[in-house]
């Protein structure tokens, strides 16, 4: 009789482990589990490549704000990085130098035209700015998509597996908790995954967008003070001309 009872409590456990747990849902709940842990794993995948990204493009500004701001030529600073100008405020500086040069060589640097010159150039940055963030803004709408569904699949996987435990107890007419056990276990894993994959993805979409907000506000600030420069200057070729 101990033996039994050994080996009864055993397998209670085994089948109450998260394989065991698994292997025994319904195909339905086991697709719903499938699908919430490999959101779950885009979803990490999403969060360090977005935290490197930030820190990344955060340091090339800072070094490259330290050699704008050093004293030497834009000139020369464009010729070097306006092949592949690397990270977002390099473009955006790559950009409105570019449309500088090409009214310069075209002879539109002039008193006369320097409303409108002001204009291309604030229009080209702004154009290049908003593209950049795009770029950096690329996949977050998936964290918010997987932080608000998860919960609701992972519920559905729930409320489908109570359903199949109540037609099991129905079936053997057997209420006992042993019986009950595993089908609303399973049933209650969904949950947790789906809860697994949507709290991760809701509190690092909150925190990349307030890192994408302070970003867009630095190449912001960058883009009116760089549009500052150019316009004294323009101001000053047109007096000496």
């Amino acid at each position: 009789m101990e033996t039994e009872v050994v080996e009864a409590g055993s397998t209670v456990v085994e089948n109450l482990s998260i394989w065991g747990l698994f292997f025994q849902a319904d195909i339905v709940v086991k697709i719903v589990m499938i699908g919430l842990l490999l959101a779950s794993v885009w979803v990490w995948a999403i969060i360090f490549e977005k935290l490197f990204r930030f820190r990344r493009v955060n340091a090339d500004a800072d070094a490259f704000e330290q050699e704008f701001w050093s004293g030497g030529s834009l000139e020369d600073l464009y010729d070097r990085i306006a092949g592949n100008p690397g990270h977002p405020m390099a473009a955006l500086f790559a950009s409105a130098m570019r449309e500088w040069r090409r009214s310069a060589e075209r002879g539109l640097v002039r008193l006369a035209n320097a409303g409108s010159l002001k204009e291309r150039i604030e229009q080209v940055m702004a154009v290049t700015r908003d593209r950049e963030l795009a770029r950096l803004e690329k996949q977050m709408s998936v964290l918010a998509t997987i932080g608000s569904t998860a919960p609701f699949i992972g519920l559905f996987g729930t409320v489908w597996g109570i359903m199949n435990a109540f037609t099991s107890i129905a079936a053997s007419q057997n209420t006992s908790l042993a019986v009950v056990a595993p089908g609303i276990a399973e049933a209650l894993f969904a949950t947790a995954l789906g809860l697994l994959a949507a709290i991760p993805a809701v509190v690092a979409y909150n925190k990349l967008n307030g890192d994408l907000d302070s970003y867009a506000g630095r190449l912001e600030g960058f883009s009116g003070e760089f549009s500052a420069i150019l316009s004294r200057q323009l101001d000053e070729e047109s007096v000496a001309a």
